[in-house]
């Protein structure tokens, strides 16, 4: 049998519109004009979904609506709810969210949008019921399940960011994934878009913090031919690009305040115009954003929209840095020892024991960007068929295998080692940033975010 949909909303017009549209659709539904017909139907109604206004005859501030929210959160927490509001009111909307909403959709909606919204929410349930009384998996029976072979490692922290990534994959929920610079973001968008239905479909990747406020609506949603003076043709965007595939919105913490308002709008409906051109155009896509700075202390802050960190976060992932996963070190550098001496056509060497130590004990502040940089230039540079501390560490480590460049951990914090190893490479490198930062496996705008934390001046 279908899945029922209750509607509550007191104008009898929306009523009649999303009931034919959910009929179109293959799903049920029941349309009630009240908060108080709507309990009543859900305590006698085995029902799927809720989709409600916030706004009734009675109030125009919405509070009715977020009290029918929490009313019905109480009662049936299993039952997700999606809200509708207009874009003026969307931070009531957010308000909604905090309080359990699934999603929120604005009016005028995009039926495409909306079926979808209520299609994940679906999935997403039916997720959770599967997973629910399962025992926490390991990597061995995640490697069954799904393709996950671009991601190494078996530390318990990153099996239960996998796990998620699984179990969210087929499914078209957005996904907002945070960590700290080179632990492996876009490795995990990317393993979500192969585990998914999507997997035929363009995987779009698109580095936020490289567009220049200028040109970010050419190149998101493309421009037409005449729109300003370079435009000698019509350009596609990427939204465009990524049409029934997913787009990765790379560093989104990043954009400025008008981008993110174009963003949001887009995100709300995926529809925009092309610049030059008063023709919307509607795409298919599925939305997975990462981001190596807070978000929420961005927001708190007031430099990253509320509004839109609930559009991109309905899952979170969160990646842990290499010094948390200490175990996985190895494994690693074995792994990228291998694919480059086939890459360069070098005798795979191996690594002695002084190495193997000197490598699980460093900080990584670049994560596993950093250390594939090193042991790919004890690779090239290398010339013996084992791998000691001063083929990885280079030109400045000491001269015996039990001594490291870097500040001695006892006693440190994670932020005090992490602040000594930049300052040293600083030095090694006479302020050249761009070599510190490739050292570091940071990209600059990451590693000028580091010198203003730990007020460092170059």
């Amino acid at each position: 049998m279908s899945a029922l949909v209750l509607l509550v909303d007191d104008d009898s017009s929306v009523l009649a519109s999303l009931a034919l549209l959910l009929k179109q659709a293959g799903y049920r539904s029941h349309a009630v004009t009240s908060p108080k017909e709507a309990m009543l139907f859900l305590s006698s109604n085995q029902t799927d979904i809720v989709i409600q206004d916030m706004n009734f005859s009675r109030t125009t501030t919405g509070e009715e609506g977020l009290r029918l929210l929490k009313d019905i959160k109480l009662a049936h927490p299993q039952v997700p709810v999606i809200l509708m509001t207009g874009w003026g009111s969307i931070s009531l909307a957010v308000d909604g969210v905090k309080a359990g909403a699934f999603d929120f959709i604005t009016k005028p909606w995009t039926n495409e949008q909306l079926l979808q919204s209520v299609k994940t929410a679906l999935g997403l349930v039916l997720v959770g019921a599967r997973s629910e009384h399962r025992k926490i998996a390991t990597r061995e029976e995640l490697d069954t399940q799904y393709d996950f072979s671009s991601i190494i490692g078996s530390d318990p922290k990153l099996v239960a960011a996998l796990e998620i990534t699984g179990r969210v994959s087929n499914t078209d929920a957005s996904v907002l994934i945070s960590g700290e610079s080179g632990t492996g973001k876009e490795l995990v968008a990317e393993a979500i878009h192969r585990n998914s239905q999507r997997k035929n479909g363009p995987f779009l990747k698109v580095n936020l913090g490289g567009i220049a406020t200028s040109l970010f609506d050419s190149e998101m949603f493309g421009h037409v031919k005449g729109a300003f003076t370079d435009a000698r043709q019509d350009r596609q965007g990427r939204f465009a690009a990524a049409n029934g595939g997913t787009i990765f919105l790379d560093e989104i913490g990043d954009l400025d305040s008008p981008c993110q308002v174009k963003m949001l709008r887009v995100l709300q409906d995926r529809t925009f115009e092309p610049v030059g051109s008063n023709k919307p155009l509607t795409v298919d896509v599925r939305v997975i954003s990462a981001s190596n700075v807070d978000l929420a202390k961005a927001v708190a802050e007031g430099r990253f929209r509320e509004d839109l960190l609930y559009r991109i976060n309905l899952i979170y992932i969160h990646l842990p840095p290499l010094r948390e996963r200490r175990n996985d070190i190895l494994s690693l550098a074995n792994h990228f020892l291998r694919r480059a001496a086939n890459i360069y056509g070098k005798t795979q060497p191996a690594f002695t024991d002084g190495a193997i130590e000197w490598l699980k004990n460093q900080p990584w502040p670049g994560n596993i960007r950093q250390l594939k940089q090193v042991v790919e230039r004890a690779v090239i540079l290398g010339k013996k068929e084992t791998f000691g501390i001063n083929e990885l560490s280079g030109p400045a480590a000491a001269e015996t295998e039990r001594t490291t460049i870097l500040p001695p951990v006892g006693g440190m914090t994670l932020d005090e080692i992490e602040r000594a190893v930049i300052i040293k490479t600083i030095d090694h490198y006479q302020g050249n940033l761009s070599k510190v930062a490739e050292s570091l496996g940071l990209s600059r705008a990451a590693l000028y975010r580091r010198l203003e934390k730990f007020g460092i001046k170059s």
